[in-house]
C-alpha cells in the first residue's frame, strides 16, 4: 500500500479478543473491500489480503484532514469511533447490525451518532429505528464449494454409513443443538446409511448442556453415529461442509446465521428454522425447507424425505448453491458496502 497509512480510506476494526461469528464475517469481506478501497485491519485475527494497521500507524492518523471510514460491527467499536472522532481523528462512522432484537439504550444512542448504517436483513433493519442500507452477508463461493467427489469426502472422515447430516455452531440451546440431537435420535435408527455430525465448541458454561446431550445420545445407543467434533480450525470446518449431504440450521434466534449460506454454497440440502436470515436466503421447498424454531417434530418431518431420497437432497443442494452464487457472494456484498462508503469519502 503506497504511502501507508497516509492514503488510507477505510479502517476495519476488530476489537474483540474471542473469535466469533462477527469476526468470521468481517474477516471474509474485508479482503474484498481492500480491492475496492485502500483499507486496513485494526485489531486481532487479521485475515490475508488486507493490510494490518499497527497502533503506531493508527496514532499517526490523528488530525489528518482527509476523511477516513471507521466500520464498526460491535458496541465497543462504535464507542471507540465516537471517542476517537471527538479527540480529532477524521472518522466517518459506519455500523453494521445483524441483530434481530430491540437494542439497549446505549446501542440506540451510538447508532444515532453513526454517519451510515447497514443491516444484514430487513428484519434487522426494522429494529434500528433509523434509515439503513440492507446488505446481506456474503460467502466465499470458491472456498465454500461442492467437493469434486462427495462420497470420497465422506469416506475420508471414517464415519459409519454413506451420508452425513450436519449442524454447526457452538453447542448451546440458542443454536438449537438439542433440537438436532432429538431429531437424530428418532431418525438415525430408521436410516442406517446416515451419520450426524455436530461441529462446534463446547464452552465451559455449556458443559452441563452438552453432557445432557451426550446422555441422550448414549440412551439411544447412537454414540458412533452422532459425532460431536468440538472446535475445529476453519479449514477443517470447510471440509466438513463438503462431507454433508444435508445441513440442519436449528438456531432459536440468530443475527444472520452464516452457516446457512456456507452450507448452501457447499451444495448441502438445507432444512432451516425461521431464525436469522433463513427466510431471506431460502426459497421454501426449492433451495431448502423452512420450519418453526425449536420444533423437533417439524425438523424430523422436513429431514425425513431428504434422508429417504439422497438424490433429491443433492438436487436441492445444487439449487441452493446456484442461489448463493446469484445473491450471496462476497464480491456482491463488498460492492454494496462500497456504495455506502462512497458519499462519505
Amino acid at each position: 500500500m503506497a504511502n501507508f497509512p497516509g492514503d488510507l480510506q477505510v479502517i476495519v476494526p476488530n476489537l474483540h479478543r474471542r473469535y466469533s461469528g462477527v469476526t468470521a464475517t468481517n474477516r471474509m469481506v474485508a479482503p474484498r473491500l481492500a480491492k475496492l478501497y485502500r483499507a486496513a485491519w485494526f485489531g486481532s485475527d487479521a485475515p490475508e489480503g488486507i493490510a494490518r494497521l499497527s497502533t503506531a500507524d493508527f496514532l499517526r492518523l490523528w488530525r489528518r484532514e482527509a476523511p477516513l471510514i471507521w466500520h464498526a460491527r460491535r458496541n465497543n467499536e462504535m464507542i471507540a469511533g465516537v471517542v476517537l472522532r471527538a479527540l480529532g481523528w477524521p472518522l466517518k462512522l459506519v455500523f453494521t447490525s445483524a441483530a434481530q432484537r430491540h437494542h439497549s439504550w446505549i446501542t440506540r444512542w451510538l447508532i444515532r451518532r453513526m454517519d451510515a448504517i447497514i443491516a444484514t436483513s430487513g428484519i434487522s433493519a426494522s429494529f434500528l429505528k433509523v434509515k439503513a442500507s440492507v446488505i446481506p452477508h456474503g460467502v466465499d463461493t470458491e472456498i465454500y464449494a461442492p467437493p469434486a467427489d462427495r462420497t470420497a469426502a465422506f469416506t475420508e472422515a471414517a464415519l459409519p454409513g454413506a451420508y452425513a447430516i450436519g449442524c454447526f455452531g457452538r453447542v448451546r440451546a440458542q443454536k438449537g443443538t438439542d433440537v438436532f440431537v432429538d431429531a437424530m435420535c428418532r431418525l438415525l435408527p430408521r436410516y442406517p446409511d446416515f451419520t450426524a455430525v455436530i461441529v462446534g465448541q463446547v464452552t465451559a458454561e455449556q458443559t452441563a448442556f452438552a453432557n445432557d446431550l451426550k446422555q441422550r445420545i448414549e440412551a439411544a445407543n447412537l454414540q458412533s453415529r452422532i459425532v460431536i467434533t468440538g472446535e475445529l480450525p476453519i479449514e477443517h470446518v470447510q471440509r466438513w461442509y463438503q462431507r454433508l449431504s444435508i445441513y440442519a440450521f436449528t438456531s432459536r434466534n440468530e443475527g444472520f446465521g452464516l452457516t446457512l449460506i456456507e452450507a448452501m454454497a457447499a451444495g448441502s440440502a438445507l432444512v432451516a428454522a425461521r431464525a436469522g436470515a433463513a427466510e431471506l436466503a431460502v426459497e421454501d421447498g426449492v433451495t431448502g425447507v423452512l420450519i418453526p424454531t425449536g420444533d423437533a417434530d417439524a425438523l424430523v418431518a422436513a429431514l425425513e424425505p431428504l434422508m429417504r431420497d439422497p438424490a433429491a437432497a443433492l438436487a436441492m443442494g445444487m439449487r441452493g448453491r446456484a442461489r448463493v452464487l446469484a445473491q450471496f457472494s462476497l464480491d456482491a456484498e463488498a460492492a454494496r458496502i462500497g456504495e455506502v462508503y462512497r458519499p462519505l469519502l
